[in-house]
């Protein structure tokens, strides 16, 4: 990062309200860059139902909120109407992923299509050379292989390289993190220090499109109907009743319903007959998974074994695994040294060799 930002030019920064993309614009204008704030609509003013108006009312603040640093910044804003592409590319790709069964990471999918597509796309277009984002990682062009690599943030705690897998290297060639190298508390000091409006405001752990966190809710006020179904045991006996396979996700304990003498989890959502598998918690563990729709950065193509950690959920520690080639286009196998839980479809596995993020794909089945 610091390579890069010795060529100054125009760069747009994406403002959301809050103090990382904030700070991520005063230091490119401290770094000498022509710097212009653009924030996304995602929501209609007034949408229909109370958590869409909830939606639209977070929103509304946050957009006043990157008003006003820009204007304390003295830069330019504007706000870019991505509505459309948010709700087909996010949203309904959420709720399709649903029902048909897998887990899906929403902000892995709007980084890609939404961020780093759409809004980089506007971003040429008002002339900038560069989209800079407050996300804690790290991209830096590699003379020897040719390609830009990705790594993890020097914030362990606040490292986001995993919802970043999906660039591509056209993406990573316009991209600028310059909090990749700073903690979380380096960036309040110097919100605090500039005297940015925003420099307290707390962070966000919801998925923006369900405010209330509660993602049954928001299925069910999205239409999604889902037939009631058999609960049954790994050894196929009957236990119970689901009220639908979307509402459940892989390791799932609470709401099932079920008395038992040692606590249950789901273990597999089948689709095919409707069921809902459960099972104690030995049961979850998995040797593998099968990796689909696979986007390598580090190198154009996996031609042999590699030793890696690999990350199979946000939050989860990166655990030593192989990454194996595949028959199939884009697909992998990750065989972990040891059995994990919950390995979940839908959910990202994202693939390291120390810092380096090799690459990432979705997890279509476990082994």
């Amino acid at each position: 990062m610091k390579e890069r930002m010795q060529a100054k030019g125009r760069v747009a920064v994406a403002i959301s309200g809050g103090v990382d993309s904030s700070v991520t614009a005063a230091l490119l204008l401290e770094a000498g860059y022509e710097v212009i704030g653009v924030t996304m609509q995602l929501w209609a003013a007034e949408p229909a139902g109370a958590a869409g108006a909830e939606c639209s009312r977070r929103a509304g603040e946050a957009a006043r909120d990157a008003r006003r640093v820009a204007a304390a910044l003295g830069i330019e804003h504007q706000l870019i109407d991505l509505q459309e592409q948010f709700q087909e590319g996010v949203v309904a790709d959420f709720i399709r992923e649903y029902r048909s069964g897998r887990t899906p990471n929403p902000c892995v999918v709007c980084n890609s299509r939404i961020k780093f597509s759409a809004l980089l796309e506007r971003a040429l277009a008002l002339g900038a050379s560069h989209l800079a984002t407050g996300h804690y990682a790290r991209v830096a062009y590699d003379p020897v292989s040719g390609r830009y690599l990705l790594r993890k943030g020097l914030d362990a705690k606040k490292d986001q390289s995993y919802m970043l897998y999906r660039l591509t290297q056209e993406q990573l060639s316009r991209c600028l993190f310059p909090l990749g190298e700073l903690t979380k508390e380096e960036v309040r000091r110097k919100a605090a220090a500039l005297h940015l409006p925003v420099a307290a405001k707390p962070e966000s752990q919801e998925i923006c499109f369900i405010p209330d966190n509660d993602y049954r809710a928001f299925l069910h006020r999205s239409g999604v109907t889902a037939a009631p179904g058999p609960i049954v045991s790994t050894a196929g006996k009957v236990l119970g009743r689901h009220r639908g396979l979307p509402y459940y996700t892989i390791g799932q304990r609470r709401g099932l319903g079920l008395a038992a003498p040692k606590p249950l989890y789901v273990v597999e959502i089948r689709t095919r007959d409707n069921t809902l598998v459960v099972g104690e918690k030995e049961t979850l563990l998995r040797q593998g998974a099968v990796v689909e729709g696979v986007n390598l950065i580090a190198f154009p193509k996996l031609d042999r074994e590699h030793r890696i950690t690999v990350k199979i959920r946000y939050r989860a520690p990166a655990v030593p695994a192989t990454l194996h080639p595949s028959t199939g286009d884009r697909e992998v196998r990750v065989i972990f040294d040891q059995p994990q839980a919950a390995v979940t479809p839908g959910q990202a596995a994202v693939f390291y060799q120390d810092d380096l993020v090799l690459g990432g794909g979705t997890i279509k089945a476990t082994l």
